[in-house]
């Protein structure tokens, strides 16, 4: 299997600024096979140093971050020798260690020739616990399910992965049935390894969807094991609302459909704990489309799941429902198909979007993409409907250089003069999405 982070992590380890990495991601994302498989890759060795129900790793950071020391400790419990350069370091959970996150600073300052990637399940609610953080002193890097360009290259569609990306739109167009197969299975299966690797190995739909309740019935336990006692009966009701919230016409998420007189302030330490474990993802209101966009974020805001394949899970859609479409299944496919979006729109493209809403009412744009020179308004269809009204009223107000539509049908490109100047609308197929940025002149 191929990442896309494994050139990042690459781009890192050439950086000549590197610092130590912090690797962060919903749990069952990949973050362990990563570390360990970039270490194969390109070190001589690797340190890895795991810090779950290890006491004796704990307790080596609660004395002094003297490096010498460390990094004998690293040795003993790793069994190779940690040379600079050519040793990778790992520490998986971290979070179990917190005065490790700690030493990071310490590294980054008198041992920057050492690399080390620090990564943990729930490392994003657990960095700032008890412990000081090394602000400044390390890297980052997000890691999200396999997106659907990554899902091609595993599935042994590499050809048609690098024709998705190559911008020949009369071949790709050539290609559309193929990749519009392969995207509904994609609907279905989504980007978890562990359910990725089991379509590929027994090529049974049934499989893979045991695969992912399992993953669902784990989250659901560290809910129990890991959040705050008194939050997880809220946790448990946000998580589970989910789908009914995004099945609405106007799926902004509404506190009072969890119970009845529900209120945001009741809620929020449930729902940034399932924001720092990574296992949803809000899209916020902007307020209007201006740089930068998270200045005119509002409260109102859209929920999502980590992973579209958990969403059908979740949802308790069939296979046949996906693959071959289903009167009933009219309406919540929208809101699977925005989910697969925003998703690729994270991992493909770095972008953690917005959207708008018209004051007065009767027009949304489901998603704005914040690039380096110009706000993308992206409208999303599920099938091959090529109307944009709320574009239209989008268009009409704010003059954008560029606006994209998204939907199963072909790639197509239009101009027309909005405010005194060109305005161009492109329809993206949504198994392209990942080229948003290149067809609006930014490329990534």
């Amino acid at each position: 299997m191929i990442r896309s982070a494994l050139q990042k992590l690459l781009q890192w380890k050439n950086a000549p600024d590197r610092k130590p990495l912090l690797l962060q991601g919903a749990r069952q994302v990949g973050k362990t096979w990563l570390m360990k498989e970039f270490g194969r890759l390109h070190f001589s060795r690797t340190a890895y140093i795991h810090f779950d129900n290890n006491k004796r790793m704990q307790e080596i950071f609660s004395g002094d971050y003297d490096i010498a020391r460390l990094l004998t400790a690293f040795q003993i419990e790793a069994g190779c020798t940690i040379t600079p350069q050519d040793t990778l370091i790992v520490f998986d959970e971290v979070q179990e260690a917190p005065n490790a996150i700690n030493s990071l600073k310490y590294f980054c300052e008198e041992a920057p020739e050492y690399p080390i990637i620090a990564a943990g399940s729930l490392l994003g609610i657990s960095l700032h616990k008890d412990s000081s953080f090394p602000v400044g002193k390390v890297n980052f890097l997000d890691l999200y399910p396999l997106s659907f360009m990554e899902f091609l290259r595993a599935s042994d569609n590499e050809r048609l992965a690098d024709l998705a990306e190559s911008g020949d739109w009369p071949m790709i167009t050539s290609f559309k049935s193929k990749f519009i197969e392969l995207l509904r299975l994609y609907y279905y299966v989504g980007g978890m390894p562990e359910a990725v690797m089991t379509f590929l190995l027994h090529n049974d739909l049934k499989k893979v969807r045991d695969v992912q309740r399992e993953l669902l019935r784990s989250y659901n336990r560290d809910f129990s094991k890991h959040a705050p006692k008194d939050a997880v009966p809220r946790i448990q009701l946000i998580w589970n609302s989910i789908p009914s919230q995004l099945a609405r016409e106007n799926r902004k998420f509404i506190y009072g459909a969890l119970r009845t007189g529900a209120r945001a302030r009741e809620f929020e330490a449930a729902m940034g704990w399932l924001l720092g474990a990574g296992l949803i993802h809000n899209v916020f209101r902007a307020a209007k489309p201006a740089f930068p966009l998270s200045a005119y974020r509002t409260d109102a805001f859209k929920t999502y799941m980590l992973d579209v394949g958990l969403l059908g899970a979740k949802s308790g859609l069939n296979a046949k429902t996906i693959l071959e479409g289903n009167a009933v299944f009219q309406e919540f496919k929208g809101a699977l198909t925005e989910q697969y979006v925003q998703q690729q729109l994270r991992a493909e493209c770095g972008i953690s979007p917005f959207y708008w809403t018209h004051v007065g009412g009767g027009a949304e744009v489901d998603f704005l993409c914040q690039s380096e020179d110009s706000i993308i308004p992206l409208e999303v269809k599920a099938e091959e409907n090529l109307q944009s009204k709320s574009l239209g009223v989008y268009g009409r107000i704010f003059h954008p250089p560029f606006s994209v539509r998204t939907s199963m049908a072909d790639y197509r490109i239009s101009s027309r003069i909005l405010g005194g100047q060109q305005s161009t609308m492109v329809n993206l197929p949504l198994y392209a999405i990942s080229q948003i940025l290149r067809e609006c002149g930014n490329t990534p």
